[in-house]
């Protein structure tokens, strides 16, 4: 709680969230993280770090991906969780979807982190698809705006926990929890007419491992 209180306190905060809490979440439940990477992520450097959504567990993987401190862009409906739902509330940055006022100002709000030298993690499917059968949906734009923005590289990644432990009553099974962070995507250079092609490589970069 003391740690959560004030911005300046985030990486301490961090470093229990990534090394202590979702160990006991992980490990508790059954879940062993093992991550590959195609790129190794520089510590003290900031990027945009995206993923597939299926999970609750994602957001504890996604901890154990990065030693870098980062910030979550979320669904405010997060809040609403026992425990999990107090933290996210103090230290993410939250999202109305369907409010244009809430998500201009959660789009300062990742500029004020960037600036900060944090990293910014979005998972640009804007939530998790009602149609479990969907292997990755539409992305929405804010992750690539930023990126390029901000001249950071993108990391996309791709999680297998619908497998583990997906919004589905009675189903997954504990067990391996993987990522896959893959090659990194440059934005250097690019401005904001190139956000859709960023956009379509992210894409189909993260499709075609997901379906392999």
């Amino acid at each position: 709680m003391v740690l959560s209180s004030k911005e300046k306190w985030y990486p301490a905060f961090f470093w229990i969230a990534r090394n202590i809490w979702a160990n006991v979440v992980m490990y508790g439940a059954g879940f062993f993280p093992k991550i590959t990477y195609d790129e190794k992520i520089v510590k003290g450097k900031s990027y945009m770090l995206i993923a597939n959504h299926t999970s609750m567990l994602d957001i504890m993987l996604m901890l154990k991906v990065s030693r870098n401190p980062f910030v979550f862009v979320g669904k405010k409906e997060l809040t609403k969780l026992p425990v999990f739902g107090f933290f996210y509330k103090r230290v993410c940055i939250l999202v109305d979807r369907s409010n244009a006022n809430s998500r201009s100002a959660a789009y300062k709000k990742a500029k004020e982190r960037l600036n900060q030298g944090l990293s910014i993690c979005i998972f640009p499917e804007g939530g998790v698809p009602d149609d479990i059968s969907i292997v990755l949906d539409n992305f929405k734009d804010g992750a690539f705006r930023l990126s390029i923005e901000y001249q950071v590289p993108l990391v996309p990644m791709v999680f297998n926990n619908k497998k583990r432990f997906p919004y589905v009553f009675l189903k997954g099974t504990p067990g391996v929890s993987r990522a896959k962070v893959l090659p990194f995507i440059s934005t250097e250079g690019l401005d904001k007419t190139d956000k859709n092609q960023l956009k379509k490589q992210a894409y189909h970069t993260m499709l075609s491992h997901l379906e392999a």
